[in-house]
């Protein structure tokens, strides 16, 4: 049992230990400079956990900001404090890698609302001294945004090479265009939508009912009463690992195949593969993300509708933009098609931008972004590096 995330807590202790004080480092924001939410409220004092890799060059231009998914953290390109697994777009970034940190100066930070050092649920309010569990304000995918700009202008960053993200991230990444468009010269946005499908939050729904509906959620008051609930979150990963993948990868991967046994057992064990397998997601989730977090997050995600924002017209939210974009969606993504990416370029198109378009060939679902996928990695390459030549990076 891994003390950073399973260590329960008496009342009024504090919370686990990368929540409050992460093993990365960490910009702290007083109340004098609070975060600005969506939700009409000003959250401070704040904090956001980030990770940085190469070196910023002399011009400040070099600076490439990773946007991490629903379930991701900041650890993109070193190893977890607390699974000790590899980052996980260590296939993306890394020296030599598309997203080269021997030429870029790549951050990652952990979102507001998250549960691996930025504030969120899980926190020690300073008002209570207690974790803020349900007390937390609901943030939105603009709030996200919002708090990564207060870190690079902490950073002394006025403006982003590249930012790029899959999932969760690229629907950061299409906010940090849309926000923020002079301090985004390339945007990157992979298996991504301009806003939450129904079906989406139809199955974050499901997922957020599973945890609440665990005895041990307290009515998000666990961490108090010294228990977590494990069940219902292993549960709501298990349903959501589900849509990562796809029909074609689960066949190839697992079929009819029994775990560890040549018949069934005509009980509720484990008979097959992918039994097994998706109990394995869920409990190995429980012990490196927190219930609230999850419930927060998909929240989050579900809000996003960018069109919104602007009179329900997408190609307003870019209108006239003078960042150049590369969108990318994977064939057998069903959660993300590729029909949502279309929007998105239609969209782009429509405003004016610099726009170009992959479909990539693949059946590995929507998780096929955090994969060994060659035409990404050449895709991502290829941009980035005509993007490098027209910002003057060597």
């Amino acid at each position: 049992m891994n003390e950073h995330v399973l260590r329960t807590a008496a009342p009024g202790v504090a919370p686990l230990p990368e929540v409050d004080h992460p093993s990365s480092p960490v910009a702290a924001f007083g109340a004098e400079e609070p975060l600005r939410l969506d939700a009409g409220v000003d959250l401070g004092p704040w904090q956001i956990a980030y990770q940085s890799y190469g070196a910023l060059n002399a011009e400040r231009s070099n600076a490439v900001l990773v946007c991490h998914a629903l379930t991701g953290d900041q650890h993109v390109a070193n190893r977890h404090p607390v699974t000790g697994k590899p980052g996980w777009w260590e296939t993306l970034v890394g020296p030599g890698k598309p997203v080269d940190t021997d030429r870029y100066f790549v951050l990652c930070a952990n979102v507001v609302g998250g549960c691996m050092g930025t504030t969120g649920p899980a926190s020690r309010s300073p008002h209570t001294g207690r974790p803020y569990a349900l007390d937390f304000p609901l943030v939105t995918i603009r709030d996200m945004v919002r708090a990564q700009a207060m870190l690079l202008d902490r950073l002394g960053i006025p403006s982003l090479f590249a930012v790029v993200g899959g999932s969760m991230g690229g629907m950061q990444v299409l906010q940090w265009a849309a926000s923020y468009p002079e301090r985004v010269f390339a945007a990157i946005p992979i298996a991504a939508s301009a806003r939450h499908s129904a079906q989406n939050i139809a199955f974050h729904e499901v997922g957020r009912q599973a945890v609440m509906a665990d005895p041990d959620w307290r009515r998000g008051r666990y961490i108090e009463e010294g228990v977590r609930p494990r069940k219902g979150l292993a549960v709501a990963r298990m349903g959501a690992h589900i849509t990562y993948l796809s029909e074609g990868a689960l066949h190839r991967k697992f079929g009819r195949s029994f775990q560890d046994r040549a018949a069934p057992t005509f009980s509720f064990d484990a008979d097959f593969q992918i039994e097994s397998y998706l109990r394995h997601q869920g409990m190995s989730f429980v012990e490196r993300f927190d219930a609230n977090s999850y419930l927060y997050v998909t929240r989050a995600m579900d809000y996003f509708d960018l069109a919104a924002d602007y009179g329900g017209v997408l190609a307003k939210a870019f209108k006239g933009s003078p960042t150049r974009f590369c969108v990318m969606s994977f064939t057998s993504d069903w959660l993300f098609p590729t029909v949502e990416s279309r929007a998105v370029v239609h969209a782009l198109n429509a405003g004016g931008a610099q726009v170009g378009f992959v479909e990539i060939e693949s059946d590995k679902g929507h998780d096929a972004f955090l994969l060994e996928e060659p035409e990404m990695f050449a895709a991502a390459r290829g941009f980035l590096d005509a993007a490098a030549v027209a910002r003057g990076i060597r």
